[in-house]
Parts: C-alpha cells; structure tokens; sequence
C-alpha cells in the first residue's frame, strides 16, 4: 500500500487517482500507524514553500518519516514542493528544508521572454538512462510542471531527468531510496503513469 502524506496542502486527490489508473491501491492520510505500515510513502506539495514547511511539522509526522525512510528503508517520492521540501533551503521563503538531499531550491531569473512560472508540458533528457526510475521513458519524454523555483542538487544528489527552461535544472533527483520531481507526474498522462508505475513497481 501507498501512503500518500496528508498535511493540509492541495489536491491530493489526483495522485491517488493516477495510482488506480494504473492498479496501485493508495490512501491519503495523516494517520502515523497508517503511515508507519505503509509499503511506500509519497511526499506531495502545492503552494508556498514556507507554508509546506510549517504545515508538515505541525503534523508531528517528521520524526516518524524519516524513521521510515532512513532506518527502514521505505521509499519515497516528493512531487513538486514536497521534492522541494527534501532540500535545506528555498528562495521562496525562510523555513528550512528537510534537509534529506543536499539541495537549494532557486528562483527562475528575471529574463526578457521568459515567463515565470514555468507552466506547461516540456521535454526531459535522460542524464541516467539505467536508472530504474527513468525505466520506459523514450528520448521523447515530457511531463507537466507548475513552478517558480526550480532544483540546483549538489554533486551527492542524482539527477535523474533534466529540462531546460531558460537554464538547465533538475527535473527528478534521486538518492538511495528517496527520490523528488519538479514535475507533476499525476498530470503528465502516459509519461506520468510509466514513471508512478516505475515507483510503485519497486524502482527505489
């Protein structure tokens, strides 16, 4: 089962309908023995960074994650903020990170023809063609993203999947078992089911 972690953001709703589309059961929840049974948990994020920071530590549910994570092993994906929210910082806001990848999260710059937010579908490069993550996702690859701020990982963190958008950034990290992607795969149609599934089928 799938856990996806309910703490006040959004709509949740469409990962989990994404997930049954392609034969995954999940829950919504902020519920800890449900969170602390789960098979795989999904971290999701909308809105403001700081706002995200300080609703998922007023669930208390922190300590239990990362137990999950870090000492069980527990995969995890973070969409959108919540792959945001596995840096140290944002320069959305002031509240710290996670801090589980050693991450900045960057404004897109002030450039003439460049509209901020990134909105809209675009094509991903494969700088980790053998990742299982990234596993059935041809040369032709694009995903949906809603964003301002974009992922600058260090060299400890994985890029899995590229894009460019004014200037080249970080579409998907992964480390270990933990991975985030600036993109909404539950948007994304057939790209975005191929990599829910690569994630449910045990690709972390």
């Amino acid at each position: 089962m799938i856990a996806i972690v309910d703490y006040d953001i959004g709509n949740l709703a469409a990962v989990s309908n994404m997930l049954r589309r392609i034969g995954f059961d999940s829950v919504i929840t902020a519920d800890p023995e449900t969170i602390a049974a789960a098979d795989k948990l999904i971290l999701p994020g909308n809105g403001h960074f700081d706002t995200c920071m300080r609703n998922i530590r007023a669930t208390g549910l922190v300590p239990l994650i990362e137990r999950r994570v870090f000492e069980e092993g527990t995969p995890l994906l973070g969409i959108c903020v919540g792959a945001q929210m596995l840096g140290t910082s944002s320069e959305e806001g002031s509240e710290p990170g996670l801090g589980w990848f050693d991450m900045k999260v960057r404004r897109f710059p002030k450039r003439e023809g460049l509209r901020v937010p990134h909105m809209g579908w675009n094509q991903v490069t494969r700088p980790q063609p053998g990742h299982p993550l990234v596993r059935g996702l041809g040369e032709d690859a694009r995903f949906y993203f809603v964003h301002s701020y974009y992922l600058d990982p260090a060299a400890s963190v994985t890029t899995l999947l590229g894009c460019e958008y004014g200037l080249p950034f970080a579409a998907a990290v992964g480390k270990g078992n933990i991975a985030g992607v600036q993109f909404h795969p539950e948007k994304s149609h057939r790209f975005g089911k191929q990599f829910l599934l690569n994630f449910a089928e045990g690709a972390l």
